[in-house]
C-alpha cells in the first residue's frame, strides 16, 4: 500500500507540471474516475506538438548579406574535392590580403550555379568570358583579372571528309562540351535555322573531342586552336571555321565589393605573391606564370552567346 501511495503521488506531481486541460473539458473531467483524469492529462501533455526547428538558410546570398563576407565561386566543372583544392587557397589568400573574410562556395550543379548567379548571390566569380560579359551587363560586375592568353575556337573535320565549310555541316554530329560551354555556343550561333541545327554529342575534355572526330564517332568537333595544335601532330584535321580571338576566363567582382576592395583583389591576384596559391588553378587551365589585369571593355558583347540559353534573357 505504501508503494502504491508513493506511485500515485509521483504521477499526480508529474501531471501538475503540464498545462491543465482546456476549460471546455473540465466538466467531463470532474465526473471521470481519478486515474482516468490523470491518464488523460498525461496523454494530452505527451502529444502537444513542438515548434518546428528553424530552417537554416545556407544560400550564398544569405551568407553574403547576413554574415558580412565575400562569397567566391566558380562553375562546378570539377568534383567538389578537386574544386576545394583549387579555389580554397585563393579564398584564404584574399582574406589575408584584403582584410575581409572571403569564403569559397561550391555550387554543386550547373543548375544551382546559374540560379544563384542570376540572383546576384556571388560576389567574386571565376569563369568564362561570356559569363563575365553577362554579369557585367546585367549584374553590375567589374572584370578584374584574366588568363592572359586569348581564345580562338575552331571547328574541325578529318581531312578525308568532303567538307569545305561549316554550312555543309548542318544536321551533322559534333563532339563538343555541353552548353553553356563557350565553344559549343559559338558553334550553335552559326546555325540560325532551327530545323538545321548541329547534333551535339556531349563530350568532356578537349582531348576526347579530338579523338571523337578522329575515330569517326562525330563528323566534326569544336575546340580551342591551341588544343588542336597540341593534339594534331599527324596533321589529320582541317579547320572549316575559326572565330576571332576573344578574351579568356576571368575573375569578376560584384557591387557588394567596394571599389577599393576590388582594386586590392586585382593587385593581390596579379602579384608575385599569388603564384603559389593560384598554381593549381593555372595548371588546370594551362595558364602561364600569372594572371593579368582585365577591363570591362574587352568583354563587351560576349554575353550574346547566352542569348538562346534558358534563364539568362
Amino acid at each position: 500500500m505504501q508503494a502504491r501511495s508513493i506511485l500515485i503521488g509521483f504521477v499526480a506531481f508529474f501531471c501538475i507540471s503540464f498545462t491543465l486541460p482546456a476549460a471546455a473539458d473540465s466538466n467531463a473531467a470532474k465526473n471521470a474516475p481519478p486515474m482516468q483524469v490523470i491518464a488523460a492529462a498525461i496523454k494530452k501533455a505527451a502529444f502537444v506538438p513542438s515548434s518546428p526547428a528553424p530552417i537554416k538558410n545556407n544560400s550564398a546570398e544569405h551568407i553574403a548579406q547576413e554574415q558580412d563576407v565575400i562569397v567566391f565561386t566558380a562553375p562546378p566543372r570539377e568534383s567538389p574535392e578537386e574544386a576545394q583544392e583549387i579555389y580554397q587557397p585563393i579564398a584564404e589568400y584574399l582574406s589575408r590580403t584584403i582584410g575581409k573574410k572571403v569564403i569559397y562556395k561550391n555550387a554543386g550543379t550547373w543548375g544551382v550555379y546559374r540560379t544563384e548567379m542570376l540572383k546576384g548571390s556571388y560576389d567574386l566569380v571565376f569563369d568564362g568570358p561570356h559569363f563575365n560579359s553577362y554579369r557585367m551587363e546585367k549584374l553590375s560586375h567589374n572584370i578584374l583579372v584574366k588568363i592572359p592568353e586569348r581564345h580562338e575556337f575552331v571547328v574541325i573535320v578529318r581531312k578525308d571528309q568532303a567538307i569545305s565549310g561549316l554550312a555543309q555541316m548542318a544536321g551533322r554530329t559534333f563532339c563538343a562540351h555541353a552548353p553553356p560551354n563557350l565553344g559549343t555556343l559559338v558553334l550553335l550561333s552559326q546555325f540560325d535555322n532551327p530545323a538545321r541545327q548541329p547534333v551535339i554529342l556531349s563530350t568532356n575534355g578537349w582531348d576526347n573531342i579530338y579523338q571523337g572526330v578522329m575515330s569517326g564517332k562525330c563528323m566534326g568537333g569544336v575546340l580551342p586552336m591551341a588544343n588542336l595544335k597540341k593534339f594534331d601532330r599527324a596533321n589529320a584535321m582541317k579547320v572549316v571555321f575559326k572565330t576571332q580571338a576573344m578574351p579568356n576566363q576571368a575573375f569578376s567582382a560584384g557591387p557588394r565589393i567596394s571599389a577599393e576592395d576590388q582594386m586590392k583583389i586585382t593587385q593581390a591576384l596579379t602579384s608575385v605573391d599569388a603564384s603559389a596559391v593560384t598554381a593549381k588553378l593555372r595548371a588546370a587551365y594551362k595558364v602561364g606564370d600569372s594572371f593579368t589585369q582585365a577591363n570591362n571593355q574587352e568583354y563587351q558583347g560576349l554575353a550574346e552567346y547566352l542569348r538562346n540559353e534558358w534563364g539568362y534573357y
